[in-house]
């Protein structure tokens, strides 16, 4: 399964965000052991960067996103997929890139904590839970 995941289950994982780590480590966890292809947008490990950076210091910041780019596969965020992203007409234009993205490359799906953003979604999206649940069940 191919998946794109959202740039909040990145941080979530990232950042260890108490209500929502145990699932993005879970997540990751069975990325690292190859049950999936994760993919995330260009702009995702940009954000990671921001973000983490303010929380964990510059350094750890790097080696965090450096970490995370040798595991993923990063979506072609192009002028085509930019445009594209407005058509879906989702009231976050983040959101509407990073679907854009994931239906350009094909992808099985979204997983994201988000998913009231993603209602218009021509493929399928999941919660971390949801996407857990799965891969379990595709494992079991």
């Amino acid at each position: 399964m191919r998946v794109l995941l959202d740039t909040n289950v990145v941080l979530d994982f990232i950042l260890q965000r108490p209500d929502f780590y145990s699932d993005a480590n879970d997540i990751f966890i069975r990325l690292q052991n190859l049950d999936f292809q994760a993919y995330v947008t260009s702009i995702t490990p940009i954000n990671a960067f921001y973000t983490a950076k303010k929380e964990i210091g510059r350094g750890a910041a790097f080696e965090t996103v450096e970490n995370l780019i040798s595991f993923v596969e990063i979506c072609n965020t192009d002028k085509d997929v930019l445009i594209d992203a407005f058509s879906l007409n989702f009231g976050d234009y983040e959101d509407a890139v990073q679907c854009a993205s994931a239906v350009a490359a094909n992808l099985d799906g979204i997983v994201t904590r988000d998913r009231t953003g993603y209602l218009k979604s021509p493929i399928p999206v999941y919660s971390p839970a949801e996407f857990l649940e799965i891969l379990q069940n595709q494992t079991a």
